[in-house]
């Protein structure tokens, strides 16, 4: 029981100090595409040919058994800001710590793009991000129109689980 409780008071405490420390705006992820650039400029490839992108410039992650993550960004089309988009993830198995990450989406094509603002989209087990690193991303590939990078800020998070993003967007 104290187990329990004390998991639920970490989760509560995480998702509060997450959505709250986490102020969406286009600057922000305007600085989040410097920071993926810097950290591989082969990147710049896909921010020019993608059909579009969504950035989050910071999602906190954490857990232990039962998982959570959340973050705000933007969606971009041709470079311009298009629309705001909330990120949720809930996991569940061995999971333990937490961890703070940047990721973008990249949408190879207008029908992976209109998926995801549409609302019809949530990543499956299946789909996998790449952690940038410097050349990382000369070799990755689309999986279903899709192409994920995150950039690792801090934390440490142990995890063996299966759990899902959820993505909504509000068109400007």
């Amino acid at each position: 029981m104290k187990t329990k409780t004390s998991l639920i008071a970490v989760l509560v405490l995480f998702f509060s100090l997450t959505m709250s420390a986490q102020k969406h705006d286009v600057d922000k992820s305007k600085k989040a595409i410097k920071e993926f650039r810097k950290r591989d400029p082969g990147i710049s490839k896909f921010f020019s040919s993608a059909y579009g992108y969504a950035i989050f410039p910071s999602i906190g992650k954490g857990g232990f058994v039962v998982g959570g993550a959340g973050g705000k960004g933007t969606v971009f089309k041709g470079n311009v800001p298009k629309a705001d988009v909330k990120m949720t993830q809930v996991t569940i198995g061995l999971q333990a710590g937490g961890q703070k990450y940047a990721e973008v989406i990249f949408f190879e094509d207008k029908a992976a793009y209109d998926r995801f603002v549409n609302h019809r989209y949530t990543f499956a087990a299946q789909i996998s991000a790449v952690i940038l690193q410097s050349g990382i991303s000369t070799n990755a590939k689309y999986t279903d129109g899709v192409l994920v990078f995150t950039l690792p800020k801090g934390g440490l998070m142990y995890e063996a689980s299966i759990g899902g993003q959820k993505f909504k967007t509000t068109m400007y």
